[in-house]
């Protein structure tokens, strides 16, 4: 996109470190969100009704990409925020966009907890009568809530589960019960200390018996004493006695933070946790990517061998990489990396824009104006929200064109 309209890229030296930023004219707006929508899936299993909160990608109903799952309990209460997260992790590159599949509650205690509580009032009545259905709605996710989302939508072969409280214990839960069903697990302030900390004792046994497992785990507690806190920090300790090939994992004590407010920053550190390593090695002076393309290149082939679905380098960071050649002054290296972004992502829009600024920039007009005509017609075409600004480029492209034709 041109550096006069909209998002423009620029370096900016701070520290000695050069490095890419969007910088916002006073008329741009925010980058779009992503949509939420609601689903009403009849369970067979569960034996009711559960409303289901989808939120796709910006651009998912125009683009032809596929998307890794977040599933995540309590999921109306949590869907704003965890998007908002994706959508700024997104935006810098330090992970690739995500589908959110938020189940909300009916009966929270039962679905959430592996087993019956034995708990009772001064009358000697169950506190939680309900309770102790966590494998029914396992059964659930596994049998009908997975199979209708990768029915529905574009999907990769890549699922995290995030829970908070009964929803943590459930995620952990869900990694020693059914492994396989999920690749990642973000489990906030869970609550081990259920029935006696038996899923404590459970997941215990299970690391201490476990040699392989690909799996990346993110759990998490506030500043909470007690009964969960104790039960938490002998979780943290079973972890640290494990050497289970391919099990990445993090435990984190958020000291400032509460039960309630730990959720929101523990959603960001465990995306960051499951999606560590995902910004390619950069030049510590320049800024620039090691090894240029080709760098870029090799380092998405280990990534797409450690998530196990194809990962091409994303046009976004090719973008950048043209545009730091670009503002470098080096526009023939510009060109050659914008081509590729463009022989890559021909549907795109902008990748039509960014080398027709490359040319221009360089001195040839009229080679990019028939390119910021072809931006302007596919984001018509794709409802590209940068639509008017592609217009604008060609429309001052072509009159500037014109202008030189004419005097020659």
């Amino acid at each position: 996109m041109t550096a006069h309209f909209k998002w423009t890229k620029a370096i900016r030296f701070v520290c000695g470190f050069a490095v890419l930023v969007a910088i916002a004219t006073a008329a741009s707006a925010q980058p779009p969100s992503g949509t939420v929508t609601k689903l009403v899936l009849r369970s067979t299993v569960l034996g009711e009704d559960r409303v289901v909160l989808i939120r796709t990608p910006a651009g998912y109903e125009t683009n032809k990409r596929s998307y890794p799952v977040l599933y995540m309990t309590d999921g109306d209460v949590h869907m704003g925020h965890t998007a908002s997260t994706i959508e700024f992790l997104t935006e810098n590159g330090r992970m690739p966009d995500l589908i959110v599949v938020g189940v909300t509650n009916t009966d929270r205690t039962r679905d959430l907890t592996p087993v019956k509580s034995t708990d009772k009032n001064a009358a000697g009545e169950l506190r939680f009568p309900t309770s102790g259905g966590a494998d029914n709605f396992l059964k659930f996710f596994q049998t009908e809530l997975i199979p209708e989302i990768e029915q529905r939508y574009r999907v990769q072969p890549y699922r995290i589960l995030a829970g908070h409280s009964l929803g943590g214990l459930f995620a952990i839960h869900a990694m020693i019960s059914k492994p396989g069903l999920f690749n990642s697990f973000i489990a906030v302030s869970p609550s081990l200390q259920w029935e006696n900390g038996e899923a404590l004792k459970r997941a215990t046994d299970f690391l201490k018996n476990q040699k392989e497992m690909k799996v990346s785990l993110f759990v998490s507690i506030g500043n909470e004493p007690g009964a969960i806190g104790e039960d938490f920090d002998r979780f943290k300790e079973a972890l640290s006695k494990t050497n289970i090939k391919g099990f990445e994992w993090q435990a984190e004590r958020m000291a400032d933070e509460d039960h309630g407010s730990v959720v929101l920053r523990s959603h960001y550190f465990g995306l960051r946790k499951v999606y560590d390593g995902w910004l390619p090695p950069r030049d510590l002076k320049s800024g620039a990517i090691l090894g240029g393309l080709k760098g870029a290149d090799a380092h998405f082939a280990k990534l797409t061998e450690r998530f196990g679905y194809p990962i091409p380098t994303p046009e976004e960071l090719i973008n950048q990489m043209g545009y730091q050649f670009l503002f470098d002054g080096k526009p023939e290296e510009a060109i050659a990396v914008l081509k590729a972004n463009v022989e890559r992502y021909p549907q795109s829009a902008n990748v039509y824009d960014s080398l027709a600024e490359a040319y221009e920039r360089s001195g040839h007009l009229d080679l990019a104006e028939p390119l910021y005509d072809k931006a302007r017609t596919l984001g018509q075409q794709n409802n590209d929200p940068n639509t008017a600004v592609y217009k604008a480029n060609y429309e001052r492209a072509h009159t500037k064109l014109k202008e030189t034709t004419k005097k020659q």
